[in-house]
This record gives structure tokens, sequence and C-alpha cells, in this order.
């Protein structure tokens, strides 16, 4: 990836929420973390089975990803990750801002090429105006409304989600779930958060490459980051990073959620 050094925006700035096929919300360009998997796209099975409990050991394919946590689609293809984050509409998922684009789609509990949830649509999109203005690393998150033509209940009454956690301080253990481009099951760790810049957090974990950013960083049932930032999450498969989840993202949720 190519880093990114730019001024951090004031904690005032403004939340922007975008509809999808606005085109207003554009990736930062084609890196590791949300490049597109090679070759032709496997299907995609729906099933109301399920999801397994994934494995806790570090980077170590898992047989599904939590409820809450799953894959962004567009094209066919997987690309990025994604988490349900609790909302009182229960339609609420939580990204890398660099992850948006056009056209995308949710499989909460990913596995194996069997989406257990079926796919949910991306509606909306809200970022903050200093990721829309100038892709300002520090504020690489996104809140993704979602929507399931034909189904009455709402994403999280079958899924679950995470709290959303802001201003938690630095160092936390957490889990990290993340969906490589190259496969069809998440990979999992458990690792320990340090601060890595003002507003940046960082995680050595190991086997986190190319489609796991937006993945999520939980500990103690909300979650505290997504892989983003600086680099746009880490120029390398073993080290991830996140902007750090303070007033920028609580407003942000606040003008979402009403």
């Amino acid at each position: 990836m190519v880093a990114i050094d730019l001024p951090r925006t004031a904690l005032t700035a403004a939340a922007a929420l975008l509809v999808m096929g606005t085109g207003l919300v554009l990736g930062t360009g084609t890196t590791a973390d949300d490049a597109y998997a090679a070759g032709e796209p496997a299907p995609v099975t729906t099933t109301s089975a399920a999801p397994v409990t994934p494995s806790a050991a570090p980077a170590a394919p898992a047989p599904a990803a939590a409820s809450a946590v799953g894959a962004l689609f567009a094209g066919g293809s997987h690309f990025c990750s994604a988490s349900v984050v609790h909302s009182a509409a229960g339609d609420l998922v939580l990204t890398a801002a660099h992850c948006v684009r056009d056209g995308m789609s949710f499989a909460p509990g990913y596995h194996d090429g069997v989406a257990p949830f079926g796919m949910w649509t991306v509606t909306s999109v809200a970022v903050a105006d200093g990721w829309k203005s100038s892709a300002d690393p520090d504020l690489d998150f996104a809140f993704l409304t979602v929507g399931q033509t034909g189904n009455p209940a709402s994403l999280e009454s079958l899924t679950g989600a995470n709290a959303l956690g802001t201003n938690r301080g630095f160092e936390h253990r957490i889990t990290l779930t993340g969906y490589p481009d190259t496969t069809d099951s998440p990979v999992v760790c458990a690792g320990n958060t340090t601060r890595s810049d003002t507003y940046q957090l960082r995680v050595a974990c190991p086997g986190f490459p190319d489609g796991t950013s937006g993945g999520p960083w939980v500990t103690g049932g909300e979650v505290i980051g997504v892989i983003g930032g600086y680099q746009l999450g880490g120029d390398t498969p073993d080290v991830s990073y996140s902007a750090y989840f303070d007033d920028d993202i609580a407003k942000l949720y606040a003008s979402v959620t009403g």
C-alpha cells in the first residue's frame, strides 16, 4: 500500500450521509486492502443454517466468523470485511471508509462459500467529511445501512451485533476477524493493541492480507476499531492498524442513528 500522510481534521467536522450510486465516495486506489480476488469468483450459496463459532488460533482459517462479522461483496467477489454494529433499527454495518464503493452487499457469517443469512444490500453510506474531502487516515471508518428484500426482520435480530466503543484508550486484548480475498473463510486472531500514533491503533496479528480491511477489533462485546487507517490498514499482512474511535466516530454514528 501507499502510506497517506494527511493532517488530522477537526473533531467538529460534520458527518456526510451519502446514498449509494452517487459516486461521491470512492476507494483510494488499487491497494492490498481493497483489491478484488484474482480469477473467477466462486458462487455464493445462501442457507438458513446457523454459522459455526470461529477458532481463536492466530490467523487460522475458521469454519465461520461470528454471525455479526461478514464479507463485503461487489461484482460477484468479496473484497473487504465488515460487522454488524448495534443500532435501534438493527440495520447498521461498520467497515473501513476506503472499502466503500458502488454496488456493495454484505454477507454476515460468510464461510466456505456459504452466506447463511443471505446477502444484504447496502442502501446508504455515512463517512466523515474529513475522509470525503482528503481521505484522512484518522477517519477511515464508515457506517453502511443495509436491507434484504422480502425480509421483515432486521439484520441485527438475526445475527446479533457488537456495541460501538469510543474513547476506550489504546491498550486492549482484542479479537480480530477478516476475510482474505483469496479464501472463502475468515481468519481470526487474538492480539494486544498498542498506540501507533496520536489517533491510530496497532496490532501484530499474522495472516491478515488483502480483503481483511474493515475487519472489526472487538473487546468485551464492543468494536473499538476496524482494519484501516495508517497505510490503509498496513502494508504487510502481519501488522494491522485502525483509526482511533473517539468523538469523530461517535458523531458520525449519531448522525446515522438519530
